[in-house]
C-alpha cells in the first residue's frame, strides 16, 4: 500500500461525501499501511472524525499530530505499536482497541488509563478497573516523590547550583522511587519522571500545600483478600489416571503445623523465608470452594539480562485445570491468565524470542509454552494476552515440556505415548503466528515424566526421567536418524533406586551434578554425570556414580517435583505434608561424603506459617512442585488442594 490518497479516504468514509472534512467514520483496515504511510497534512483535514480503524496494518507508531480533536473510537488492533504515548494528542477518546500489539504490555495499558481521561472501554472491556489501579498507583508515587524531594534538598548544601541541581534529583527519583510490581517498572518509572519534572517546575511549592494521605485501610484491607485467598484440603483418595490426576493423594488431613522453618542442627544457616501470598487463582468459576482442581507446574519468566542467560524475573507462570496464570511474585496480582475450556494444563515452559519488527528493529519478547491432557502444545504471548500458536504434537496427554537452553526456539515434548519430541518452533511471521517444524522423535520404553538437557552437552544429550528409569538420548541435529531410541539407560544400584523403577524428579544442580528422585522412600540421589559417562564405554545400561544421598520423606506416594538453583546449590522438593525441603549441596559438591555413609539431612524443612499469621485456618497438604527464582528472591509451591504458595527470602 502506498500513501493515502483523498480519493481513497472519500471511498472508505461515512457518510459518503465529496468533502473530507464532512467524514465522520472512516476504515482504513487491512491495506498494510506502514507508520509514514499516515499523511499529516491529509488526516489533518478530516475536521468531524469520530470513529477511525487502523487495525490489521503494519504500523509501529501513530503520528504525533494527526489532528483529530473529536476523535471518539480508535481501532488499532493487529499492528506493531510498540508505543502509546502519542495517544495522548486524543482527549475524546472513548473507545480504544489495541489487542494483537505484540509488543504492548501491561505497563502500556496503564499508560492509557492514564493519558485518556474519558476513556470507557479497552479492547472491548469496562476501563475503570484499570483506571482505579492507576489512581492508585499515582497517589502513592506521588507521595513518595515528594518525599524523596524533602529528603533530597534537605541534603544539599546552599552553594549547589539550582539547575544541575533539578536535574539530579529527575535522574535520582527515576532510578530511586519504586513502588508496585516489577511488572510495573516501566509505568511506576514513566510516572515518577513526570511527577519529579512537575515539582521541580513548581519549585517544590507543592511539597508543603497538603499532606498527601495514603490509602485508607479498606482498601489496603481489600488488596491483601483478593491475594491470600486459601483452601482446604480435601480427604479422599483419587486413583492413578493421567486424565484427571497424575498421581495418588494421601486421604489423610491435618492443621498446619506452626513455625516457618524447621530444620535439623547441622550447623548451616537456615534461609529466611517468609509467606506472602496463598492463591487460589485457578478455582473453577473463581470459586474458593473449588478443591478439586490439580496444580502441576510452574516456572519462571527468564529476565533479559545481557550476557547471564539463566537469569530470571520474579514473574512465575502456573498451571492447572484449565488455565495458565502469570503471576507477579511480589504483590500477588494475577497478572494475565489464559484458558482453554475442556484441557488439562500439565506442564509450562519459557522462552525469550527476538523477533525484527517490518522496520528491521529487533525486539525481545516471552513466550510461554502450555501443554497437558490434549496433546497440543500452546504459545502464549503472556503480555499481548492471546495464543498465538497451537502445537499438535501428540495423540495422547503431554506430561511436561522443555525449551534448549542454548536454541530459544527448539522445544521438547514429553508424551503418555512414550514419545519425546523435538521442535522447532520458529520466529512468528508478521501476523505473530507459528508455523512448527519437527525435527526429532525419541522414542522411550515408558512414559518420560521429566526433561533435562544434560548442562555440559546440551546440543548432544537429552536426560529424562521416566516410570522406568533414567533414560537419554543423543539429540545432535547434524545426524541421519530422526527417529531414535534411548541411547543410555542409567541404574541406580546399592538399593537405592533399580533398573525399571520410576524416576520423577531430575535436575542438574552444576555442569556435572544431576540431582535425581525414584519411588525408593526416603532418598534423593545426587550423582556425577561425567563420571558415569566415563564409566559407560559401549554399554546401553550404565551404573550411575553416585556422589551423596539426601534425606527425604518416607512416603510411597511419587510424582513430586524436585528442583535445583545452581546459583545458590541448593536443591528443592515437596512432599505429602505440604512441607518444602532445602538442601543446600555446595559442602557435598566441594567434598563428597564417603559412599557407606547415612543419607544427608536437608538443611532446613519450610513449613506452612501459623493460622494467626494468615488470618484463616489452612490444613496441610502435598506440595507438588516447587521452584525458586535464579537469585533465590521468590519461590513458589504448588499444592494439590489448589493453592498457590509464594514465599519471599528475608
Amino acid at each position: 500500500m502506498g500513501p493515502l490518497t483523498p480519493r481513497l479516504l472519500m471511498q472508505r468514509g461515512r457518510p459518503k461525501s465529496d468533502r473530507l472534512g464532512k467524514i465522520r467514520s472512516l476504515d482504513l483496515s487491512g491495506l498494510k499501511l506502514l507508520s509514514e504511510h499516515l499523511d499529516l497534512s491529509l488526516l489533518g483535514r478530516l475536521k468531524q472524525l469520530q470513529e477511525l480503524d487502523l487495525s490489521n496494518n503494519q504500523l509501529e507508531t501513530l503520528p504525533a499530530n494527526l489532528g483529530l480533536p473529536h476523535l471518539r473510537i480508535l481501532r488499532c488492533a493487529n499492528n506493531q505499536l510498540g508505543d502509546v504515548t502519542a495517544l495522548c494528542q486524543f482527549p475524546q477518546l472513548e473507545e480504544l482497541s489495541l489487542e494483537g500489539n505484540p509488543f504492548l504490555t501491561v505497563n502500556d495499558n496503564l499508560k492509557v488509563s492514564f493519558l485518556l481521561p474519558k476513556l470507557r472501554k479497552v479492547n472491548g472491556k469496562d476501563a475503570s478497573a484499570t483506571c482505579s489501579q492507576v489512581e492508585n498507583l499515582n497517589r502513592e508515587l506521588t507521595s513518595r516523590v515528594r518525599a524523596y524531594w524533602e529528603k533530597f534538598m534537605t541534603a544539599l548544601g546552599p552553594e549547589e547550583e539550582t539547575e544541575k541541581v533539578q536535574t539530579d534529583f529527575v535522574k535520582s527519583a527515576v532510578r530511586d522511587v519504586r513502588y508496585g510490581p516489577e511488572s510495573l517498572s516501566e509505568f511506576t518509572q514513566w510516572r515518577v519522571q513526570m511527577i519529579s519534572e512537575a515539582l521541580v517546575a513548581s519549585g517544590g511549592t507543592q511539597v508543603h500545600e497538603a499532606h498527601v494521605t495514603k490509602r485508607s485501610s479498606q482498601a489496603t484491607a481489600a488488596c491483601k483478600s483478593r491475594t491470600r485467598l486459601m483452601a482446604s484440603k480435601r480427604a479422599e483418595d483419587v486413583p492413578l489416571n493421567p486424565s484427571s490426576t497424575k498421581r495418588v493423594r494421601s486421604s489423610s488431613s491435618a492443621q498446619m503445623e506452626g513455625g516457618d522453618h524447621v530444620g535439623p542442627d547441622n550447623g548451616q544457616p537456615a534461609l529466611q523465608l517468609e509467606p506472602l501470598h496463598f492463591l487460589q487463582c485457578h478455582s473453577r468459576n473463581n470459586s474458593p470452594r473449588d478443591l478439586e482442581t490439580q496444580l502441576w507446574a510452574c516456572a519462571f519468566e527468564p529476565a533479559w539480562e545481557e550476557g547471564h542467560s539463566g537469569a530470571t524475573s520474579q514473574t512465575v507462570a502456573t498451571c492447572g485445570g484449565e488455565a495458565v496464570c502469570v503471576i507477579d511474585c511480589q504483590t500477588g496480582i494475577v497478572l494475565h491468565k489464559y484458558k482453554a475450556p475442556g484441557e488439562e494444563f500439565f506442564s509450562v515452559a519459557w522462552t525469550a524470542l527476538t523477533v525484527v519488527t517490518q522496520a528491521g528493529h529487533k525486539k525481545r519478547w516471552s513466550v510461554l509454552a502450555a501443554a497437558g491432557l490434549r496433546g497440543l502444545v500452546r504459545l502464549l504471548h503472556v503480555r499481548a494476552g492471546f495464543c498465538c500458536g497451537v502445537i499438535r504434537a501428540h495423540k495422547k496427554a503431554i506430561a511436561t515440556l522443555c525449551f534448549s537452553p542454548t536454541h530459544e526456539t527448539h522445544l521438547f515434548t514429553a508424551s503418555y505415548d512414550k514419545r519425546v519430541i523435538l521442535w522447532d518452533i520458529g520466529m512468528p511471521n508478521h501476523d505473530y503466528e507459528f508455523q512448527a517444524s519437527q525435527l526429532l522423535t525419541l522414542d522411550s520404553t515408558s512414559i518420560p515424566l521429566r526433561l533435562c538437557p544434560v548442562a555440559s552437552y546440551p546440543d548432544t544429550y537429552l536426560l529424562a526421567g521416566c516410570e522406568g528409569g533414567c533414560c537419554c538420548w543423543d539429540v545432535r541435529l547434524d545426524q541421519a536418524q530422526k527417529r531414535r531410541t534411548c541411547e543410555v539407560e542409567f541404574t541406580f544400584p546399592d538399593g537405592t533406586e533399580t533398573s525399571g523403577r520410576r524416576v520423577d524428579g531430575l535436575a542438574f544442580v552444576n555442569e556435572d551434578v544431576v540431582a535425581s528422585k525414584g519411588s525408593s522412600p526416603g532418598t534423593i540421589c545426587l550423582w556425577s554425570w561425567s563420571q558415569t559417562w566415563r564409566a559407560r564405554g559401549s554399554q546401553s545400561q550404565v551404573h550411575v556414580v553416585i556422589l551423596a544421598r539426601l534425606q527425604w520423606s518416607l512416603t510411597e506416594l511419587a510424582y513430586f517435583s524436585l528442583s535445583a538453583c545452581p546459583e545458590e546449590g541448593l536443591v528443592l522438593c515437596g512432599d505429602e505434608e505440604g512441607n518444602v525441603w532445602i538442601y543446600d549441596i555446595r559442602p557435598i559438591l566441594k567434598q563428597p561424603p564417603p559412599l557407606a555413609a547415612a543419607p544427608q539431612a536437608p538443611t532446613q524443612i519450610l513449613k506452612w506459617p501459623q493460622p494467626k499469621a494468615l488470618g484463616q485456618t489452612v490444613t496441610k497438604t502435598m506440595v507438588n512442585t516447587v521452584v525458586a527464582n535464579a537469585a533465590f528472591t521468590y519461590l513458589t509451591a504448588l499444592t494439590d488442594s489448589n493453592v498457590v504458595a509464594i514465599w519471599k527470602r528475608c
